[in-house]
């Protein structure tokens, strides 16, 4: 028997509308709600909001899933459709009828708005009161009628909220909401509550754009007498400018941070900083990120996308995750930027460059850049600046280095020395002998060292290619 006087476990849910991609404000707000159920041991749900039929796809819910799950954010059981509860939000609705704590309301639109123009000619609160909220029964027309829920008219309502601190709303704000239209459809303000209710949800982390929403959702929980979950409203995510996030900005899909070639791992690493601290720590591992997070740790003011701190951080990313981990993501990165898979080969040789080429990176595009010289084949398609460095004499300088590599052993401090040798014959520093011959090797003047080319080519694709250049 579990102990009734032991806390609740922690149940978060991420709860995004398929009317358009993961944007990077929403991915926050799913990390956030991730690390804090899975840093407890608790349970992280995952529910689509797709009551707005008109706007929501099966598209864009895939790409919600496929973002979650590019971003390491698997969630427990089935992802739960809201359009699919409707009837059990019905149920809830008149279930307040029949408790008294909701009524039926037979206003018009026409009448509704009616009221509102007055008010405004008036200079009063266009704060619809219902004429029907406490009129008899037996004075009810046989006509549709929408539910609206009782809502206090006197004192406030106070949502202690984790991030915000308490906040206070006058009740002569808060209008008797509509739960359940004419049509018999529900709102979403009562779709979420008996969501959420029913899921045992116990922290509901968003943006505080749905602060207010609290004030009237918790009509519902004190209707209903449930629980009321914990409420913790986080700041929205603003440009480099200061201005709300949006196009201009950049990327926004979460699918464009993948085809940009940032690892997941740095964009979780980058979306936790962004808006939460742990002291002056940077550079953090999932591990670490699930140890420190919790809700007291998270600013009030809006955080600022910085893609130069996102880049800092998915270089660090790249120069201390395993190798396989590594191959595993540039296979996903290529197939997202449209570009063509790794061949057996090639797969191969970027598993040997990788230890020269991920240290400076700040991406996978850039880290297949520096790999280009293990992922092409001979002949090489030589650029412009390179082709100048080999010159007559440079050439030269290669056929005699040749048979002095032919018997080298392969090892970086013998490659130095014989190629140092060769340079120093001829009354030049290594760094001149270094430019025909990253030329022969890469086909380029930007690569890693010669010396870690060579070591990852190997003795006899080497000498190959220097052969190419050189007959």
């Amino acid at each position: 028997m579990p102990d009734p006087s032991s806390p609740r476990p922690v149940v978060t849910r991420f709860a995004p509308s398929p009317t358009g991609f993961l944007h990077i404000g929403g991915a926050r707000t799913a990390l956030f709600n991730w690390l804090y159920a899975r840093g407890r041991g608790g349970r992280f749900l995952l529910r689509i909001e797709d009551t707005d039929r008109a706007r929501s796809s099966a598209e864009a819910t895939d790409k919600i899933l496929s973002g979650l799950r590019w971003l390491g954010l698997h969630w427990d059981g089935e992802a739960i459709s809201q359009a699919s509860r409707a009837d059990r939000h019905a149920e809830v609705a008149h279930a307040m009828l029949a408790a008294g704590t909701a009524y039926k309301c037979f206003a018009t639109p026409a009448e509704i708005e009616a009221f509102r123009e007055a008010a405004r000619t008036e200079g009063r609160s266009t704060l619809f009161r219902s004429p029907w909220r406490d009129a008899d029964p037996a004075t009810h027309p046989d006509a549709p009628f929408a539910v609206r829920i009782k809502a206090p008219q006197t004192g406030e309502t106070v949502i202690d909220d984790a991030v915000q601190g308490r906040v206070r709303i006058g009740n002569d704000q808060l209008d008797d909401m509509i739960v359940l239209r004419s049509d018999g459809t529900p709102t979403y303000m009562l779709a979420v509550v008996v969501d959420d209710h029913d899921m045992g949800v116990t922290h509901v982390i968003r943006g505080d754009d749905h602060l207010n929403n609290a004030a009237r959702q918790m009509l519902v929980y004190h209707a209903m007498g449930w629980d009321v979950p914990v409420w913790a409203h986080i700041p929205l995510i603003h440009g480099p400018d200061g201005k709300k996030l949006s196009k201009r900005h950049g990327a926004l899909g979460i699918e464009e941070y993948q085809a940009m070639g940032y690892p997941s791992a740095a964009l979780r690493n980058y979306l936790a900083r962004l808006g939460w601290s742990h002291g002056d720590d940077e550079f953090f591992t999932d591990a670490q990120a699930l140890e420190w997070f919790d809700l007291d740790g998270i600013n009030r003011a809006p955080a600022r996308l910085d893609f130069k701190k996102l880049d800092h951080l998915s270089g660090q990313h790249l120069s201390v995750a395993e190798d396989a981990a590594l191959l595993h993501e540039i296979d996903a990165y290529l197939a997202a930027a449209g570009q063509p898979a790794l061949g057996a080969a090639q797969r191969s040789a970027l598993e040997t460059a990788l230890p020269v080429v991920r240290d400076r990176a700040k991406n996978f595009g850039q880290l297949l850049e520096k790999a280009h010289f293990a992922l092409t084949e001979r002949p090489l398609d030589t650029d412009e600046k390179s082709a100048r460095a080999l010159d007559s004499v440079s050439r030269s300088i290669l056929r005699e280095l040749t048979p002095q590599l032919q018997t080298a052993k392969w090892r970086r401090d013998s490659l130095e020395e014989v190629v140092t040798s060769a340079a120093q014959a001829h009354g030049m520093g290594l760094g001149k002998l270094a430019q025909p011959l990253r030329a022969a090797l890469a086909g380029r003047s930007a690569t890693p060292s010669v010396f870690d080319m060579m070591l990852v080519l190997g003795r006899e694709e080497t000498l190959a290619r220097i052969e190419d250049v050189t007959a």
